[in-house]
């Protein structure tokens, strides 16, 4: 196993059509949820991931532990709960790049989860370790067991990798800051935004995020600067890495844990910082070109080719 993640995931309904949802008759129904799409994105590159989490007893759970198994990713430690529901959330679509997103989750199987889910002997088969911080917003339970989570990493020398993933949908920043900040403190690697960076360092700018991530312990701070790539730093070096070009841009949303995953390809891989950062723009880069989540996660070849290094053959 060289990824672990868990978390929440939901099943999605996409509007057919832009509007408010009360004048939308019809979606598309798929899955998503960040935890997921990092080890969805990271199987399609070629590596070993797990995923673990609770759902409902229900036809929208079958369809998430289908799907995501479905990818190649180890679902064995995913549980069933009888006794709640499997979250589900709408996008909106009205204008611009990033759609509103309606949460219909509290109460839900994965709100349930806490430290009696964990299995420990699995968790250190891990090499790395993905947190979001989307599952400690979940329940006081799942916070407990993000907690225990990372001390077992930590206790066994696990690369933690963190993605702040602030969602002030599921609790303010007045709750989300200090948790995030004591996960941060625990992490080898962290993904930020820009916009995460002010609202729980007090800066946009990305060489002071960098900075103050790694004067709380963090290895290397791969700070996301959207259409204009991102900005990475370790001990030992700092680059910046430039986006890619995308001239229609269908959905956002996935992007960042796209990028992510492409990093952490690169990561495993033993690549320099700049090309594990070309590799996290690419992947994310990608996520935009196809309205849903997880769907336009390229396999390897498909990343080598979009980034240039190899040439398609189209027939």
């Amino acid at each position: 196993m060289e990824v672990l993640t868990f978390g929440e995931t939901m099943v999605l309904f996409n509007p057919e059509s832009n509007g408010p949802l009360r004048y939308v008759n019809s979606f598309g129904k798929s899955v998503g949820g960040a935890d997921s799409n990092v080890a969805v994105a990271l199987a399609r590159l070629g590596h070993d991931t797990a995923w673990f989490s609770k759902l409902g007893n229900d036809e929208f759970g079958r369809q998430i532990l289908n799907v995501v198994r479905g990818e190649g990713v180890d679902t064995s430690r995913v549980k069933t709960d009888t006794e709640a529901n499997t979250g589900i959330m709408f996008k909106e679509r009205i204008g611009g790049d990033n759609p509103s997103v309606y949460y219909y989750r509290k109460g839900s199987a994965a709100s349930r989860l806490s430290v009696q889910d964990i299995d420990v002997d699995y968790i250190k088969k891990a090499k790395i370790i993905h947190v979001t911080g989307i599952t400690p917003a979940l329940s006081e339970s799942a916070r407990a067991m993000v907690f225990e989570v990372l001390k077992i990493a930590k206790e066994n020398k696990i690369t933690i990798s963190f993605d702040p993933n602030i969602r002030l949908k599921l609790w303010t920043i007045e709750e989300a800051k200090p948790v995030l900040l004591e996960i941060a403190k625990m992490t080898d690697i962290i993904f930020p935004g820009c916009d995460e960076g002010e609202l729980l360092l007090g800066t946009s700018d990305e060489k002071e995020i960098a900075a103050k991530f790694m004067s709380m312990g963090a290895k290397i701070v791969a700070v996301k600067l959207g259409a204009e790539g991102c900005y990475v730093a370790d001990k030992d070096e700092a680059v910046y890495v430039k986006g890619f070009k995308i001239e229609k841009l269908i959905d956002s949303a996935g992007a960042g844990d796209g990028f992510a995953a492409g990093f952490l390809s690169g990561v495993l891989r033993g690549l320099s910082l700049n090309e594990c950062g070309k590799q996290g723009n690419g992947v994310g880069a990608m996520a935009t070109l196809v309205q849903g989540d997880m769907e336009a996660y390229p396999y390897m070849d498909q990343l080598m080719t979009f980034m240039g290094k190899k040439k398609i053959i189209d027939r």
